[in-house]
């Protein structure tokens, strides 16, 4: 896994390269927020979808609020990028678009506007 700074409107941004999840668990996420802190020296994550566990957007398994919970405890904001339109569960749908009405956490289509979430 490598971190790549990308900065737009002053705001410093951290993009997730990686062929494999970096985000399994709240443990592996908070890791990361560190690792962004520390090598990147941002609180803000830009990942592809692949990067994160696929039972994270399975919404009874806890996992995305365990993440999300770490992020927010941290004072990480994350945008995670990716095609969500396959799913069929209205409430990840609904969790994905109240998501996107805040602050922290998005779920943008492609890097280019998680980027730009981040960097408003």
């Amino acid at each position: 896994m490598k971190l790549k700074k990308v900065e737009k409107n002053h705001i410093l941004c951290a993009v997730v390269e990686s062929r494999e999840p970096v985000i399994t668990d709240a443990r592996s996420a908070v890791e990361l927020l560190m690792t962004a802190r520390y090598e990147a020296g941002t609180k803000n994550l830009v990942l592809a979808k692949e990067q994160v566990a696929e039972r994270f957007f399975t919404l009874s398994s806890g996992l995305a609020g365990e993440v999300l919970q770490a992020f927010v405890n941290y004072g990480g904001r994350v945008a995670i990028y990716g095609d969500y339109s396959h799913y069929t569960s209205k409430p990840l749908h609904d969790f994905l678009y109240e998501s996107n009405q805040g602050r922290d956490v998005f779920f943008p289509a492609t890097e280019a506007e998680a980027i730009d979430r981040l960097t408003r």
